[in-house]
């Protein structure tokens, strides 16, 4: 039965507010990665920023911390909270572009897929990640990997503002000249910091079709290939930014049979530039090692942003870690095709990103992220189905991430990895992580904002 109060919080509201014992309960906590069984004491769906504000000043009063959830996409489930208030933006998904300055004003429910397909009616597109259901709230505020961050950078190096409430319940819209502190810490160390309610971007030309090359090679040569891609990828101009991949063939009828269950490295990722010049530039990467499958063709850019999404489904297994590294020698090369032969589930996968270019342009203290020169970053993501198999996979993604930890240098990506750990985040913060708590003492001084858990 609801409480006085809880029936006066509701009825502030334009949106709605689900309780731990209404019906409903269970389907309203649950986020994308399957593994996240969290219990919060209520969800408050919002459907303006008066709502948000209503749902800050209950939480603040009744002292529970707060996660913030837009599209529930982050791997470590920081999108709900045990005992807490959720508060969920997702409703809120209205996408406004400026065609004349390219600006876009996202509300902070809208997910990736919203965004490019107001967008590209212009031709347009704002640097986001890789699956087209990802919030793009969440993805920003840790940094925001995507296809276009050699060219453009990541999605935090191309917000112009952003419109918050605070832990006190006040509504902010800040930007280089309101606000700075709490502008810098946004943009890339911006969970915990209040609830982003919109951001504005930077959008750029791209498309309507742009060349996605996707090539496999076995994995027996994958040291080989590695080493390849490395020299490739040194000379390569800033419109490529693909990622390889160490990976299993699925039964799929867009490979052939025989290569089913067989593990092999690909190269995958759309050329942000002139569709012609990226085929053009990226027929070199038949060069790499023995092609098994070459399915590279010309697409159109909202299809290139959704290449990935069928290979991470609403409530398959997850568990991801990161790391940064300097350099693709041979023992780095060697762990990678090692670790990938001893992955537990055909469904995980190693992620190399090939990162420089513009993400190096942006000074080191420019924004919260600790390491902007490191060329590559690696994603350990171990994905499964079976809930038995959780013990196993997990184990091989630490596992992993330690070994590779002896080749990495400072900084890795929280969309990757587990906010509970304070360790990986002052790692990935590196020199910047003290002015980036003390921006949260300034703002959330009582840290009503617990995502990443109530010690932090």
């Amino acid at each position: 039965m609801r409480t006085e109060v809880l029936v006066r919080l509701a009825a502030g509201l334009r949106g709605s507010v689900v309780a731990a014992d209404d019906a409903g309960f269970d389907e309203a906590r649950r986020v994308w990665n399957g593994t996240i069984d969290k219990r919060p004491a209520l969800i408050v769906f919002c459907e303006g920023t008066p709502d948000v504000v209503e749902a800050v000043n209950y939480a603040r009063a009744h002292d529970l911390g707060v996660a913030v959830r837009s599209a529930g996409h982050h791997v470590a489930g920081s999108a709900v909270l045990d005992g807490g208030m959720v508060i969920d933006v997702s409703r809120m998904r209205e996408v406004r572009v400026d065609a004349a300055t390219g600006r876009v004003r996202v509300d902070g429910g809208a997910t990736i897929g919203d965004v490019d397909r107001a967008t590209q009616v212009d031709g347009l597109a704002v640097p986001l990640g890789v699956v087209s259901e990802t919030g793009v709230a969440g993805l920003t505020l840790a940094g925001g990997y995507g296809w276009m961050r050699r060219k453009h950078g990541l999605s935090c190096d191309n917000v112009l503002a952003a419109e918050l409430v605070t832990a006190a319940g006040r509504e902010l819209r800040v930007d280089a000249q309101d606000h700075p502190d709490l502008f810098w810490a946004l943009r890339g160390g911006g969970w915990d910091l209040g609830v982003v309610t919109a951001l504005e971007y930077q959008a750029h030309p791209v498309g309507p079709d742009v060349y996605l090359p996707f090539l496999t090679y076995p994995l027996s040569e994958g040291r080989e290939v590695l080493a390849n891609l490395g020299e490739f990828a040194a000379s390569a101009p800033r419109e490529f930014g693909s990622l390889a991949v160490c990976w299993t063939f699925p039964e799929a009828d867009v490979f052939p049979e025989e290569l089913w269950g067989e593990p092999f490295i690909g190269v995958a990722g759309p050329y942000v530039g002139d569709a012609a010049e990226g085929e053009r530039f990226c027929a070199g990467l038949r060069e790499l090692g023995t092609v098994l499958t070459d399915l590279g063709g010309v697409v159109p850019w909202v299809e290139a942003q959704q290449f990935f999404d069928e290979d991470y489904p609403r409530g398959r297994r997850y568990y991801w870690k990161s790391a940064n590294l300097d350099h693709l020698g041979p023992e780095v090369a060697g762990s990678l095709v090692d670790l990938a032969y001893g992955r537990p589930s055909q469904l995980t996968s190693l992620d190399l990103w090939i990162n420089g270019g513009a993400i190096s342009d942006v000074p080191e203290t420019a924004t919260p992220l600790g390491n902007r020169s490191a060329p590559y970053l690696i994603g350990i993501e171990a994905n499964w189905d079976d809930p038995a198999q959780d013990r196993a996979n997990v184990a091989w993604a630490r596992a992993a991430a330690a070994e590779l930890g002896a080749h990495s240098t400072v900084g890795g990506y929280l969309n990757f990895d587990d906010l509970g750990d304070p360790e990986s985040i002052r790692f990935t913060h590196g020199s910047n992580a003290d002015r980036l708590a003390g921006v949260k003492d300034t703002y959330d001084p009582s840290n009503l904002f617990r995502s990443r858990g109530a010690g932090s």
